[in-house]
């Protein structure tokens, strides 16, 4: 496989994907297939999902035809819960420290063991509103472009469309350069490059005390 993501047949020059779907069967419609194809090719998939979801994650893959069993086993698949990745024991999201734990995953690959990653975080954790404020969460979304294209590793963002506001979904579309919506994977013209998303974030925070008086 070149260094291009590849998503139901689509090939594009990007790494970082938010995909937004309706309902979970839509969900693995969708990208199932993608994760499939990373195993038949010998590339390493790494899922952080709900924990509570865990198994039916496991079932869906398994349905979709993945040797969950025979994957997890040989290092081709690896679920983890939220606290493993995104959030500390104490169920709250640090993105320094996730930011260093997916250069690290990302950057170990080129060790011959496998091809290369696929991850994918399902990222419900974020809007439940304690783990993470908006600003923090935006952040990460921003400064994790940069961490995928220095390691040429893909990510796929998953977010439920009903528990986002319009707001939210701006920001979300402006620091991903590739979405999928309503199962198809695009270009996002309204993405924002990295350094130009965190100027604005900061600009923001430091307007906000006065908009508030």
């Amino acid at each position: 496989m070149s260094d291009q993501l590849s998503i139901a047949g689509t090939a594009l020059e990007y790494f970082h994907v938010c995909a937004f779907f309706n309902s979970r069967d839509e969900e693995y419609d969708v990208l199932a297939p993608f994760f499939a194809e990373g195993v038949q090719q010998g590339e390493k998939n790494v899922h952080i999902v709900d924990p509570c979801l865990m198994d039916e994650h496991r079932a869906r893959l398994s349905a979709a035809g993945i040797d969950t069993s025979q994957c997890e086993a040989c290092g081709l698949l690896e679920i983890l819960p939220w606290r493993k990745a995104y959030l500390d024991e104490q169920g709250v999201f640090d993105k320094d420290r996730m930011l260093a734990t997916l250069d690290a995953m990302t950057t170990s690959v080129p060790d011959g063991t496998f091809k290369r990653l696929r991850i994918m975080g399902n990222m419900a954790w974020a809007l439940h509103g304690a783990a993470a404020s908006p600003e923090k969460l935006i952040e990460y979304e921003a400064e994790v472009n940069d961490v995928l294209s220095r390691n040429r590793q893909p990510a796929v963002c998953v977010y439920d469309v009903a528990k986002l506001s319009g707001a939210m979904m701006m920001d979300l579309l402006r620091t991903h350069p590739l979405t999928i919506i309503g199962g198809v994977v695009q270009e996002n013209p309204f993405y924002t490059p990295p350094a130009q998303m965190l100027r604005e974030l900061r600009a923001r925070e430091q307007s906000a005390p006065s908009a508030a008086a």
